[in-house]
């Protein structure tokens, strides 16, 4: 996790330093981009085919390796096009990680420690996006982008270290009956499209992906400057940091019955900082709105992540985990594509103020799926069986 919170500063300011073009920048983030979105779905099929603790400890030490390449790269001052293989690569291996570390969570944890082991996990992930840019801006000032990156490198091959050390139980030996990889994500396929509480869910973010990703990250930028400036957007950022950090500790304790009704339109708020930044409020209200969608944001994170690991058979979590973030995914480029456009067609504050409205109502959308309202967490721990039928959750 703090390899990737550093991975975006440390890549930018190490290819910049280098090239001194935005091109490049932008070729080789595309080059990481599209193989991670694209290996999503192999990645949910390796990872319920083989022991996941296995699988991390490889992607990472692939990661780290590739890494080590685009530090290598940097340093010695050899073509940039060399980055566009390595930067691939590495998106490969991000792809594979993403779907076993969603799923080894079951494995790892049982009934009421699922949402513990998630919403710690969800801390120290909202701690290193709040660190881990901060320590590759300082390295990137101190010794270079370059170095950064290889600090970077280093992190992935201490993450696998860590991975080398877990022992989850051996899988059974796959008979010639076993699906081959292809009938393996047909069946995760098969399940995700079965079940109206799992795709509903997914729609929902695909739009509200799209229009977030869009808006906040391509518009935010280019409307902050002319309004509250470049230290108010910081700050801005930083505040939804802290609101995620601290709803990661506090979903640790709290328990909600039945989740998925109060965090879909909680969820909903996340949107509001869209709006309020296309109305041009101060600095204070779009902070404190900033905040709140950091909490809302990392409550439904956490009550997603063990409302799927306590609904979903354990043997298709990988599969069916890569399937919704694939398609939630997707629509991120397109949100991001399209937002400059619409801007000079509508206007800057028109586009982040529909987007965001757009954005709240898209969460109330699933809720219209009955067995979605219905869905509880199970504090036994018991789980649908192996072999069990899709069916929709109750």
């Amino acid at each position: 996790m703090a390899g990737s919170a550093m991975s975006p500063v440390a890549l930018a300011f190490g290819v910049l330093e280098a090239t001194d073009s935005a091109a490049w920048l932008a070729a080789v983030t595309t080059a990481a981009l599209v193989p991670m979105v694209a290996s999503l779905l192999l990645g949910g099929g390796v990872a319920d085919r083989h022991r996941r603790d296995t699988v991390l400890c490889l992607t990472s030490l692939g990661a780290g390796l590739t890494q080590a390449g685009v530090a290598f790269v940097l340093l010695t001052h050899q073509h940039p096009a060399l980055l566009l293989p390595l930067s691939a690569l590495n998106g490969v291996f991000q792809g594979l990680t993403k779907p076993a570390l969603r799923g080894i969570v079951a494995n790892l944890a049982a009934g009421r420690g699922i949402q513990r082991a998630s919403s710690l996990l969800a801390s120290v992930g909202n701690t290193t996006k709040i660190l881990g840019p901060t320590a590759a801006g300082l390295l990137t000032a101190s010794v270079g982008g370059g170095w950064a990156v290889a600090a970077d490198a280093v992190s992935f091959l201490v993450a696998a270290a860590c991975f080398a050390r877990m022992s989850l139980p051996t899988l059974r030996s796959r008979t010639a009956d076993d699906p081959t990889m292809l009938g393996a994500l047909r069946e995760g396929w098969g399940y995700f499209s079965s079940q109206p509480w799992i795709w509903a869910v997914t729609a929902a973010f695909a739009v509200n992906n799209a229009l977030n990703m869009g808006v906040w990250q391509i518009l935010g930028p280019v409307i902050a400057n002319d309004t509250v400036g470049a230290e108010a957007w910081g700050v801005v950022l930083s505040a939804r940091g802290v609101g995620a950090l601290l709803a990661g500790v506090v979903m640790v304790k709290l328990t909600v019955r039945r989740p998925m009704g109060p965090a879909l339109a909680a969820m909903s708020l996340a949107a509001v900082p869209l709006i309020l930044l296309g109305a041009g409020v101060n600095t204070f209200w779009l902070a404190a709105a900033s905040f709140v969608a950091g909490v809302v944001a990392e409550f439904f994170t956490v009550v997603w992540a063990t409302v799927t690991n306590t609904h979903i058979p354990e043997r298709l979590l990988s599969r069916v985990g890569a399937q919704d973030e694939f398609w939630s995914f997707v629509p991120i480029p397109i949100g991001q594509l399209s937002a400059p456009f619409l801007a000079v067609a509508f206007g800057t504050a028109t586009v982040a103020v529909a987007g965001g409205a757009v954005a709240a109502v898209a969460m109330f959308a699933p809720l219209l799926v009955p067995s979605l309202r219905r869905i509880e967490i199970n504090r036994s721990g018991d789980r649908p069986p192996a072999n069990a039928a899709p069916r929709e959750a109750t």
